[in-house]
C-alpha cells in the first residue's frame, strides 16, 4: 500500500521530465533548422516558419509562438533569427506538475547567404 503511490509518482516524474527534455531539444532543432531554411537566397518568413513549425509537428508539439527576425526576409536582409516558446501546459501529454506555467524558450541567429558578397 506505501510502495504503489510512490511508484506511480515516480513513474509519471519520469514522464514528465521525459517529455519536457524532448520538447526542449525540438525546439532547439526547430529554431537552427528554421534559421538555415531563412539563409538561403530566395527565402522567405513564410519558408521559415513552415520548416520550423515541422520540425515542431514531428514532436508533437501542438501550441508555440515563433518569431521571425526580420519579419520581412529581403536580398538586403543580412541575418536571420528564429525565436520559438512552447507552453508546456497545452503540450504535455499528462497534467504537469513540475512544470506547471513554464515555457520553453530558445532563438538561432544565422548570417544570410547573399549571393552579392559571395566571392568566386
Amino acid at each position: 500500500a506505501l510502495v504503489v503511490p510512490m511508484l506511480f509518482f515516480f513513474f509519471f516524474a519520469q514522464f514528465e521530465f521525459s517529455r519536457a527534455n524532448m520538447i526542449r531539444n525540438v525546439i532547439k532543432t526547430a529554431c537552427y533548422e528554421g534559421a538555415r531554411a531563412g539563409v538561403v537566397p530566395g527565402a522567405t518568413s513564410d519558408h521559415i516558419r513552415e520548416t520550423a513549425q515541422n520540425i515542431l509537428n514531428i514532436a508533437g508539439v501542438t501550441t508555440s509562438e515563433i518569431t521571425i527576425t526580420p519579419s520581412v526576409v529581403t536580398n538586403e536582409t543580412t541575418v536571420v533569427t528564429v525565436a520559438i516558446d512552447v507552453p508546456l501546459n497545452e503540450n504535455s501529454w499528462i497534467a504537469p506538475k513540475f512544470f506547471l506555467d513554464k515555457t520553453f524558450s530558445d532563438s538561432v541567429t544565422l548570417d544570410r547567404e547573399r549571393m552579392d558578397l559571395m566571392v568566386f
